[in-house]
C-alpha cells in the first residue's frame, strides 16, 4: 500500500476578500501561512516524509508547500505545473463573489463555481488577465491556454498530468505530496473515486488540511481521509 498526500493551498488574499481568483497569482494571507505551517507540523507529527513533490506556477500553492517542507526539514525535487493550476474562472477573476450573486443570480453562481460542465464568462485575448498575457506562460503554447474553464476541462489537465507525470512516480514507490488548488483537486478527486458530474457538486475542499490516499498496488484508492 501507498499514500498519496493532497493539500488545497492555505487562504490566500482573495479567498479571504471572497473574490474569484483562478488563475490570478495572489499570494497567501497571514491565516493563510498559518494554515501551511500547521499542515507541515501535522505531517510531521503523523511521521510523513516525502521523496518527491508537485504543485502548480501559482504562488499559493508554492508558498503553501514551501511552508509545509519546512516544517518537514526536508529537501526533495518539486516539480511545477499550470495543468495543476487552479481553474480559470474567465471573466468573473478579481471579482466579488457575493456581488456576482446579485448581479447574475444565486443559482447562476453556484452553476459556475460548482457544476461540472458549465463555464463561466470568457475573457478576450487583449484582456490583461488572459495568462497568454503574462510572461509566466511565455513557454505554453496558446492553445492550452485557457480564456475560461468548466470543471471538466481542468479536470482533463490534471488527470493527463497526474497518469504521465505523477503516476510514474509512485510507480517508483516514490512517496509524493501534491499541492494544488479548490478545483484542480477537486478534479483529480472526481477522477480517482470515479465520481459523476453530480456527485462532484457537493465537494468542497477546506483549505490547508491534508488529505491522505492510500492506494493499492494497482494505485488505485482504498480509502482516503483527511489528517
Amino acid at each position: 500500500m501507498q499514500k498519496l498526500i493532497l493539500i488545497r493551498h492555505g487562504e490566500s488574499i482573495w479567498n479571504l476578500e471572497n473574490k474569484f481568483t483562478g488563475w490570478t497569482d495572489v499570494p497567501l494571507s497571514e491565516n493563510g501561512i498559518q494554515e501551511a505551517i500547521e499542515a507541515g507540523k501535522k505531517l510531521k507529527k503523523l511521521h510523513f516524509t516525502f521523496d518527491i513533490a508537485f504543485t502548480s506556477y501559482l504562488k499559493r500553492a508554492k508558498e503553501t508547500l514551501n511552508l509545509i517542507l519546512n516544517e518537514l526539514n526536508l529537501d526533495i525535487p518539486i516539480f511545477y505545473s499550470y495543468k495543476l493550476n487552479e481553474r480559470h474562472y474567465g471573466a468573473l477573476q478579481g471579482l466579488n463573489k457575493e456581488e456576482t450573486k446579485v448581479k447574475y443570480g444565486e443559482k447562476q453562481v453556484i452553476l459556475w463555481r460548482r457544476s461540472a460542465n458549465v463555464r463561466p464568462p470568457a475573457l478576450t485575448t487583449d484582456d490583461l488577465r488572459y495568462p497568454g498575457n503574462d510572461p509566466m506562460y511565455k513557454n505554453i503554447p496558446k492553445e492550452f491556454l485557457p480564456l475560461t474553464e468548466n470543471l471538466l476541462d481542468t479536470e482533463k489537465r490534471v488527470v493527463d498530468y497526474y497518469e504521465n507525470v505523477i503516476i510514474p512516480e509512485l510507480k517508483k514507490e516514490k512517496r509524493v505530496i501534491i499541492v494544488a488548488h479548490g478545483n484542480s483537486l477537486r478534479g483529480l478527486i472526481k477522477y480517482l473515486d470515479k465520481l459523476n458530474d453530480n456527485e462532484i457538486m457537493n465537494l468542497e475542499i477546506p483549505t490547508g488540511i491534508p488529505i491522505c490516499y492510500e492506494l493499492d498496488n494497482n494505485l488505485n484508492p482504498i480509502k482516503h481521509y483527511y489528517l
